[in-house]
């Protein structure tokens, strides 16, 4: 007897296993399909894309769509705005918003609790957008390059999630510091700040994503100037000419190579620009996992 009980227990266990893999692998195609959809399109030649009919793979492929994109000075300058924004947006975004989270981490501080109730407010309460942009405007910001990273140099929750973390740091770690004659700024550069890399990385890989996806302040606050447009902006004018109807392509969208009689669609080169706008992200991700992962567990454990 009970070896049929271990023979059925171990056929349930197997049964379920077999389940659960093919349930993880359903999910994970449902996820994977859109994207890798959406390649193929971008590597097919755009009139034969017209036709349909495009699920795992080209049908005439081609590169055109992309040559088109980086062979065009606007979606080239947009491309090198983008990764200016994201890049100055994310260092200091984490600079920042970690001087203010070692701040308020500091029992010692007399204002703690105050900055920290004013901080949270600002996440619920907003005077809007129309005072947000005269605002910007007295500060000379519109359409200037700086509205991208100014108003972004601290944000509210990270400095929570930052200082939540430092907080299960020892208190020693300071108090030894400051016996041999460590000051403020030493013990946050040098001691508590490489401590602070799993969260720190984590709340980078937060910032870095919205920035790098932001397309409305070019729209509010940079539409004068062409210069200023990120990537993310000229997808989305691709995507609104292309939906539309009877609206007129824009004129990079009939473009052709030189001395190619291959021309671009607006889905093919919006399907191109998905994968250009999404592959930084993708390709930075697999190295900021391992701190992603420990980030999200931030304060579970007491060091």
């Amino acid at each position: 007897m009970m070896n049929n009980k271990l023979v059925k227990r171990s056929f349930g266990s197997w049964l379920f296993d077999i389940g659960n893999i093919l349930f993880m692998v359903l999910i994970m195609f449902i996820m994977l399909y859109p994207f890798w959809n959406t390649m193929v399109v971008s590597f097919n030649d755009a009139r034969d894309s017209i036709r349909g009919g495009l699920y795992f793979w080209p049908r005439i492929i081609t590169i055109n769509n992309y040559a088109i994109i980086f062979n065009n000075e606007t979606l080239f300058t947009a491309f090198g705005v983008s990764v200016a924004r994201t890049v100055l947006t994310t260092i200091f975004n984490v600079l920042f918003s970690a001087m203010f989270a070692y701040v308020l981490s500091r029992k010692e501080f007399m204002f703690n609790k105050f900055l920290t109730v004013y901080m949270v407010l600002t996440m619920y309460i907003s005077a809007g957008l129309i005072p947000q942009y005269f605002l910007y405007k007295d500060l000379k910001l519109i359409n200037n390059f700086w509205v991208y990273v100014l108003p972004s140099l601290y944000g509210a929750f990270n400095v929570i999630v930052i200082r939540t973390y430092m907080n299960t740091l020892p208190d020693s770690l300071a108090e030894s510091a400051k016996i041999d004659g460590a000051n403020e700024m030493t013990i946050f550069f040098r001691i508590l700040l490489p401590l602070c890399t799993p969260v720190l990385a984590t709340v980078a890989l937060w910032v870095a994503v919205g920035s790098w996806n932001s397309w409305f302040d070019t729209f509010i606050f940079a539409p004068a100037r062409q210069n200023l447009s990120t990537l993310q902006y000229e997808m989305m004018k691709i995507l609104s000419s292309s939906m539309v109807q009877g609206s007129t392509q824009p004129d990079y969208l009939s473009m052709q190579q030189q001395g190619s009689s291959n021309m671009v669609t607006p889905n093919s080169l919006r399907a191109a620009m998905t994968v250009v706008t999404a592959m930084p992200i993708l390709i930075v991700y697999p190295f900021m996992q391992k701190y992603f992962v420990q980030g999200l567990h931030i304060g579970s454990v007491k060091g």
